[in-house]
């Protein structure tokens, strides 16, 4: 039948998405909101599709008014003491993104919040403030998730979905409105 793998697709991340709510952790999320609010400026960075989520959250941060930036682009500035890079990996293992971590964190002191599946990887142990958000692991119910949801698919969507609930919360703390937000968004489009 045609559109049987979207219908899985679709109850699989409603699956989730409950997931996901059922496991947010209060103090969690006010490290993480103290650690992007104390920051002069904010870099994010992931690598392929994590690093296309990580550049969305970027332009939402901007939107908020935050100093923001994309490791990686070429008007990106030098990252300091004073500012926080959130870096975004399933696995917590991508060695381009693990090195860039550790170079801001230990040779320049900068803050790093990590945003991974896995808070025991390289990534995570490196980090001031994880982040944990499931993805796939090795189980029978994930191989057959793998068939309509390959690769890193349910990871990168429930990280692009709490980072658009984080920007909710932010805009509650810095007393935004959709207007505010919008007063920034690109018109040179």
């Amino acid at each position: 039948m045609v559109g049987e793998q979207m219908l899985k697709f679709f109850t699989a991340m409603e699956n989730q998405i409950k997931l996901l709510k059922d496991s947010v952790n209060s103090e969690n999320l006010e490290e993480l909101i103290s650690a992007i609010q104390g920051a002069r400026s904010i870099f994010v960075m992931g690598a392929g599709r994590s690093g296309f989520v990580a550049k969305s959250f970027a332009m939402r941060l901007m939107h908020c008014g935050y100093n923001v930036y994309v490791v990686g682009e070429t008007v990106t500035p030098r990252i300091g003491k004073e500012d926080v890079l959130i870096a975004i990996s399933g696995s917590g293992e991508t060695t381009s993104v693990v090195n860039i971590s550790k170079k801001a964190k230990e040779l320049i002191g900068s803050k790093l919040i990590a945003i991974t599946s896995n808070p025991e990887s390289s990534l995570g142990k490196l980090a001031d403030v994880v982040v944990p958000i499931k993805g796939k692991i090795k189980t029978e119910q994930d191989e057959e998730l793998s068939k309509i949801a390959p690769l890193g698919t349910m990871f990168e969507l429930t990280v692009m979905i709490y980072l658009d609930a984080l920007i909710a919360e932010l805009m509650t703390v810095r007393n935004l409105t959709e207007k505010d937000l919008e007063n920034r968004h690109a018109v040179l489009e």
